[in-house]
């Protein structure tokens, strides 16, 4: 008996229908990973770090987890004028867009400073002075000037106005006042132009020329020690005239984070 053969149609049908079939369960396959990814890394979702400068690790916690993150301390360091345990500095910083879960990595102010030994300064130069200080973690203060045959030839260190010994252990951040010697043939400096210099920076040049700073002021956009240090000088009393001043002055310097401000 002759056997029937199957119409050509129909074994085509059936191939396209397995094909339709197959790239079906691929798509399905790609959409349901897709979705599954989107969940899994929030695609699409960011959220903005908040600013958490100057707070307690309680409270930025409280702050990071309000908007969705994390944080997580890195580091310490000693910041004389901040609260001990403060939030000294942030990254991601504040303001940038992460992922929901994000760990915010924070540097805090120490608890307990460090101690360090009080430096030999006496006789050797301003400037090799002022670099042994912060070597040590220590901050220059006030330069008092006294008739010397030497200028900026340091004579006596002092640390809240009276002499201290070398070897003496002190906390980091820690003043230190130098007595320095004031030749009369050689007592003069100029006053430089400060503008736009960040606080610390600003602070640095005025006593590389031999200058105290007498006074600082920082406008109502400087609201935590974290904006004092990015603030830049705007004003300077008295002014860069050019013309030569006596070692040991003071000068005032106005600060503000407005950098529009300081560039007028």
């Amino acid at each position: 008996m002759a056997k029937v053969k199957k119409p050509a149609a129909a074994g085509a049908g059936w191939i396209v229908r397995n094909l339709l079939l197959g790239v079906l369960f691929v798509a399905v396959l790609v959409g349901a990973a897709s979705i599954f990814l989107s969940i899994r890394t929030r695609h699409g979702k960011e959220v903005t770090v908040p600013d958490m400068t100057s707070q307690s690790i309680k409270d930025a916690a409280l702050t990071a987890s309000a908007a969705g993150l994390r944080i997580q301390v890195i580091d310490s360091v000693y910041m004389k004028r901040m609260p001990r345990g403060a939030v000294v500095s942030q990254l991601p910083k504040s303001g940038s867009k992460v992922k929901p879960g994000r760990k915010i990595s924070l540097t805090i102010n120490s608890i307990v400073p460090k101690k360090v030994s009080m430096p030999n300064l006496i006789h050797v130069s301003l400037r090799q002075a002022k670099a042994e200080l912060s070597s040590k973690g220590l901050v220059l203060g006030r330069l008092n000037y006294v008739s010397d045959i030497a200028t900026n030839n340091v004579l006596r260190q002092q640390f809240r106005g009276r002499d201290i010994e070398p070897g003496k252990q002190l906390y980091t951040g820690s003043v230190i006042d130098l007595v320095v010697g004031l030749n009369g043939t050689d007592a003069m400096t100029y006053v430089p132009n400060l503008h736009g210099l960040k606080y610390l920076r600003a602070v640095d040049v005025v006593q590389d020329n031999s200058l105290n700073v007498s006074g600082l002021f920082f406008d109502k956009t400087v609201r935590t020690y974290s904006d004092s240090l990015n603030a830049v000088v705007y004003s300077q009393r008295p002014a860069a005239t050019g013309y030569p001043t006596v070692m040991g002055t003071g000068v005032t310097l106005y600060l503000s984070l407005d950098a529009d401000r300081a560039a007028n």
